[in-house]
């Protein structure tokens, strides 16, 4: 349902066009006019209609202060002006809800009701997604700056099909009998592992939640979760439907707070039996390191990309101009499998590049909030700078700016659709995870040069490939050393598809039934047969 609903959205984007006139925002020659209609849609911000309500610690089944007392505030991208202020969680609030999971696993009733108990229970919780969709949405949007209408009709929809999605495996998880020499009766118990800790990054912040919390609830694990400090309120009212749908309390704990503080505790904590992070690759390097200096937890990462997009020289042009558009600029660049380097034949190349250009200089900047809108702000200030300042270099480092290249409008974290062309792979805008939306446009001859290129990254998390010959997507798709390959289609995400990636972009495998084994251990049970049937 939720990839449909993705395509329905791509189908419909090319008509999300901006008025006629506008103003010019870019940095030299040939950079494009701008709607002057978006610019006047950040003026005025539309206040979401949704109220605050969650902004402490959730810590065995209360909302709770942090134990310091502290809060930080967490901003609206759209105007950098605070949302709410939110407990801010460290070491001694990540013991108080390790405890609390500990105590939930050991002693309560999660592990050991049946897995059609927790099944119903994940159920209703998709039941009362559904039935607070806009107010979920309205969160989403307000502190990430993503489109509402994205949010509405993509994400959270999704998240309530990803809970039913692992609601359905809870009662489907078994063990085998396994054959052996001897008079022997060989059985394999899947248990669920423990308490798994659960850091989740800001880009998605519903989506990485039940990427995470789906598949260790079904195993019938307990969890501490830290959300991203710029995108909390999200998973707190989220968590609240989840008690509210018969969660016992302790089962799911979410703290709020910095990586270094509630991050870096929950890392290396001796009584966590599991983790699971998203973000980036530089951060997981640190979680890694943390669990293993720890108590050896098993650890799974889904990390960064620069995942390359192949349009071929049979590509119907305009289709390959809006996927691949899609690809990069979706959320505002902010994924981490965006299609970020478009590599496009060069008997197509021109053409493409204007084609790319037009499209760019189309889609529509504004207030998330309003209908229409394409893309909002990047989700703060550090992003917003760090994505200028990868533009700068490609500017300097010889990229031609097709369109874009500054901010947009005078207030909050927005800027312009960005698109360079003559990109060479040794530029910092070809090497780097830029996550903004910056489109970078590289030009090939043949088959085997862009296998060889577009594999000489220290990432390996998606690539796309666009063609009409399905010989030349059969050789990509063995050829290219990627998690997923999309062939003429980019970001879908059905429940059942595993997501992860290839070299530094992770360890481990998200979503689908092998995400299942990152919340089970396999326990052999190996009995003596005194009489057996045979002798």
């Amino acid at each position: 349902m939720a990839s449909r609903t993705i395509s329905r959205l791509l189908s419909r984007s090319i008509n999300f066009v901006s008025a006629s006139g506008g103003r010019s925002y870019g940095l030299g020659r040939g950079v494009g006019r701008y709607s002057t209609s978006s610019a006047a849609a950040l003026d005025e911000p539309i206040v979401p209609s949704v109220s605050v309500n969650y902004d402490k610690l959730l810590i065995n089944g209360q909302f709770v202060d942090a134990a310091s007392g502290k809060t930080f505030p967490t901003l609206d991208p759209r105007t950098g002006e605070v949302i709410a202020h939110v407990a801010e969680g460290d070491a001694e609030d990540v013991n108080r809800a390790v405890s609390a999971a500990r105590k939930a696993f050991d002693e309560g009733p999660w592990p050991r009701m049946t897995a059609y108990e927790r099944s119903r229970i994940l159920l209703r919780f998709a039941d009362l997604i559904e039935k607070h969709n806009d107010e979920l949405a309205s969160l989403e949007s307000w502190d990430n700056g993503k489109p509402y209408e994205q949010a509405a009709q993509i994400e959270v929809p999704m998240l309530a099909r990803l809970f039913r999605y692992y609601a359905g495996w809870s009662d489907k998880i078994h063990g085998l009998t396994v054959p052996a020499d001897g008079p022997y009766h060989v059985q394999t118990l899947h248990e669920p592992i423990g308490v798994a800790g659960q850091i989740i990054p800001w880009n998605f912040p519903l989506l990485m939640y039940a990427w995470k919390v789906g598949p260790a609830l079904a195993c019938g694990n307990t969890t501490v979760l830290k959300t991203a400090e710029q995108t909390p309120l999200s998973a707190l009212f989220a968590s609240k439907l989840l008690h509210e749908a018969g969660l016992p309390d302790g089962v799911l704990n979410v703290i709020s707070g910095y990586g270094p503080t509630a991050g870096a505790a929950l890392a290396s904590h001796m009584d966590v039996d599991k983790l699971a992070f998203t973000g980036s690759t530089e951060t997981g390097k640190i979680v890694l390191e943390l669990a293993a200096r720890s108590n050896l937890k098993p650890v799974t990462l889904e990390l960064g990309g620069k995942s390359p997009f192949i349009i071929c020289e049979d590509a119907d042009i305009d289709q390959a101009v809006e996927l691949a558009h899609f690809a990069l600029f979706f959320n505002q660049g902010q994924c981490c499998c965006a299609g970020s380097r478009t590599y496009v034949h060069e008997r197509v190349y021109d053409e493409f590049i204007e084609k790319a250009k037009a499209r760019a200089l189309k889609r529509v900047v504004g207030d998330p909030f309003k209908g229409g809108i394409e893309q909002g702000p990047q989700i703060d200030s550090e992003q917003f700078e760090k994505i200028l300042k990868y533009i700068r270099s490609g500017v300097d480092s010889g990229a031609t700016l097709e369109a874009g290249g500054d901010r947009f409008g005078s207030k909050g974290y927005y800027i312009q659709p960005t698109v360079f062309s003559n990109v060479k792979d040794d530029m910092l805008i070809a090497q780097d995870e830029i996550f903004g939306p910056v489109q970078s446009i590289f030009k090939f001859k043949d088959l085997k040069e862009v296998i060889q290129r577009a594999n000489s990254t220290r990432y390996g998390l998606a690539a796309g490939v666009f063609t009409q010959n399905i010989d030349t997507a059969n050789i990509l798709t063995r050829a290219l050393r990627a998690g997923t390959v999309w062939i003429n289609c980019f970001d879908v995400f059905d429940a059942a598809i595993p997501f992860g990636g290839y070299k530094m972009s992770g360890i481990g495998r998200e979503k689908g039934i092998y995400s299942l084994s990152n919340y089970l251990q396999v326990k052999a049970v190996v009995t003596s047969l005194k009489n057996p049937a045979w002798l």
